[in-house]
């Protein structure tokens, strides 16, 4: 019979060689884009080397202050008082390890292991997690509704073609399939739990404050690290319509299973720029920089602040 230790080793030795595989996996599909367009990622990279560095410096502040956003809204979906410093450390390590898993499984997981670090209960601490992610949907819908009247003509229905719409009848299919099994009454308490939690939170004008004010400056400030990098680079669009292409895009891409949007949020924010006029090689570079700046910069720092937590028990 095996140990305890001997199956906690074992348990160790396969999450690092799926974490180990799930690294390469991103690699070599970063390597083949990058390959397969390579002639303009090589274009892109030139002229975010000469961009202008004031405006990369701004970009750079508003990529760190997306992270306290994130604390802000977190703490805005528990009705608890989490302890500030831990909260922002784990969202900055949450936003690294968002990086190796896709659709947001890092994060979701490092969030969940705090908030149960620090009291909250599983089942609560999972309904936190739907409150902030719903709430951080719903900014993105606001504010491109608010957006789009004044950016007339900037976005359009892509054409639908027969098979997307089978794969998007398949989706709802397999999303309505539980209200025909036995887990839809479990799934229905799950629900029920989350709308209790969404009302408590919101009979506290603080929570409230801090659950959509953190969600909106999250979404905002993400919306201006893109535009100063395109100020960086001299792309010829103004402020409001790349911020409507950053949320459009953006919200596109949440709907891919891609680590951290690695490559469909590249896709997305590429074609969303070259549709608005952008020339190619203009596009890529505002790519790279907004993925330098958000992605590649902090992720060494954010694992070993991952490491630090899950070393000092915090996770």
């Amino acid at each position: 019979m095996t140990s305890p230790a001997g199956l906690t080793a074992s348990l160790g030795r396969r999450r690092a060689r799926w974490q180990a595989g799930a690294c390469l996996a991103v690699l070599l599909g970063a390597l083949y884009l990058a390959h397969r367009h390579w002639p303009a990622v090589e274009s892109g990279a030139g002229r975010l080397a000469v961009a202008d560095q004031g405006w990369l410096l701004v970009g750079a502040a508003a990529a760190t202050g997306t992270w306290a956003a994130s604390a802000l809204a977190q703490q805005g979906a528990v009705v608890a008082r989490l302890p500030g410093p831990r909260l922002v450390a784990a969202q900055f390590a949450a936003s690294a390890a968002n990086h190796l898993l896709p659709a947001g499984l890092g994060a979701g997981a490092v969030n969940l292991r705090f908030l149960t670090r620090c009291g909250v209960p599983a089942g609560r601490s999972a309904g936190a997690l739907a409150v902030k992610a719903g709430a951080g949907a719903a900014v993105r819908l606001a504010l491109i509704a608010l957006l789009a009247p004044a950016c007339p003509g900037l976005l359009r229905l892509p054409h639908v073609s027969p098979t997307a719409v089978a794969v998007a009848l398949g989706v709802f299919a397999l999303a309505a399939a539980p209200l025909a099994t036995p887990w839809w009454p479990r799934c229905r308490r799950a629900l029920a739990g989350v709308v209790a939690d969404i009302r408590a939170l919101h009979a506290c004008p603080a929570r409230a404050a801090a659950l959509w004010g953190g969600s909106l400056a999250f979404a905002g400030l993400h919306a201006l690290v893109l535009i100063a990098v395109t100020r960086a680079v001299g792309l010829p669009l103004a402020p409001l319509q790349v911020a409507l292409l950053y949320l459009a895009a953006s919200s596109a891409a949440a709907l891919l299973p891609s680590p951290g949007g690695l490559g469909s949020l590249d896709a997305a924010l590429a074609l969303a720029l070259t549709a608005a006029g952008t020339p190619t090689a203009a596009a890529a570079s505002a790519v790279l920089g907004y993925r330098l700046l958000t992605v590649w910069l902090p992720l060494l720092p954010g694992l070993l602040v991952l490491a630090v937590l899950v070393r000092r028990k915090a996770l």
